[in-house]
């Protein structure tokens, strides 16, 4: 292995620090809007700016020597299909699972608590006084096994709720896909924190919905195509479900969409993982993956297959 520093491309000086902490890498600051600094072409490394798009994946034409990119998101479908052979991807798995199940927690209390409605009425000057629901004796499907599920089930305990847990394959205290259609009767919600694959892609079509009981909540806190705009809205119009989402298809919602007048939906502009620490989390979970490349070895995170 040669003595010299592996060159890290970094989006940003806010992570630069963090990357130069790690023996053996040298971070390069680069805009990820402007033409590549000089030294970009001696890069093994890219990490990815933290919301890419499609149009991003452009700037490893121009990486010859690229081995790697490391993302600062958990969700890599910007990027799964477009790199060349031999770079891999790897992700920020565990830099936000624990923002990411705040905010579901958060929209659970506030949809079982009426505080969207008890807000509109503060707006009006209007004293609703009413009973509401409450989260305790919920029984909540969580789709998705991941870190973010994990972080959930650790934020949910002490509520009083019911967990199940549902990943692609079944093992010991997770159920499979295959399940869902006799789980989704048997909850008040469903919380989805999957991944968006082609195998996940509008797995939440209007079958899926058809099969939760009346009035239950859908929280999709995964990625907006995941779930059947059409399909939701529908539900949502009719009364029978409710939502609660921080992505949707598209995204952002264009002017006068569906879904800005839907009832009985709480709708948040993709703000799961946005907290103070997000990047210095993000930028230490990819340290961390980058030490084991310095080492030979391959990044934990790095994804594989269907992802």
């Amino acid at each position: 292995m040669s003595s010299d520093p592996i060159v890290v491309l970094v989006p940003n000086e806010e992570g630069q620090e963090i990357v130069d902490a790690v023996d053996g890498l040298r971070a390069v600051v680069y805009d990820p809007q402007a033409a590549l600094p000089d030294d970009a072409r001696t890069a093994r490394v890219l990490i990815a700016p933290f919301l890419s798009t499609s149009d991003t994946t452009k700037i490893v034409d121009g990486l010859p020597d690229l081995e790697l990119v490391q993302l600062l998101t958990a969700g890599a479908e910007a990027w799964i299909g477009r790199l060349p052979d031999g770079v891999a991807l790897s992700d920020g798995r565990g830099a936000h699972g624990g923002a990411t199940a705040e905010w579901v927690v958060s929209v659970l209390l506030a949809v079982y608590r009426h505080l969207p409605g008890f807000v509109r009425s503060q707006d009006e000057g209007q004293w609703t006084y009413h009973r509401t629901e409450e989260l305790a004796g919920k029984r909540i499907l969580i789709v998705g096994a991941g870190d973010v599920a994990e972080n959930t089930l650790a934020r949910l305990d002490g509520f009083g709720v019911t967990t199940t847990l549902v990943g692609r394959r079944a093992r010991d205290g997770v159920h499979g896909w295959d399940e869902l259609p006799s789980l989704l009767p048997e909850h008040d919600a469903v919380v989805l924190i999957v991944p968006l694959t082609d195998e996940t892609r509008g797995m939440v079509d209007a079958e899926f919905l058809a099969a939760m009981p009346d009035g239950a909540l859908l929280v999709n806190g995964a990625r907006g195509p995941v779930a059947d705009t059409d399909a939701l809205v529908a539900e949502l119009t009719s009364g029978r479900l409710r939502a609660a989402v921080d992505v949707t298809d598209p995204e952002p919602l264009p002017e006068g969409h569906p879904l800005w007048s839907a009832p009985n939906l709480l709708l948040t502009p993709h703000v799961g993982g946005s907290v103070p620490l997000a990047m210095d989390r993000a930028y230490t979970v990819a340290a961390e993956q980058l030490a084991y490349l310095v080492r030979g070895e391959e990044p934990p995170n790095v994804v594989h297959g269907a992802y």
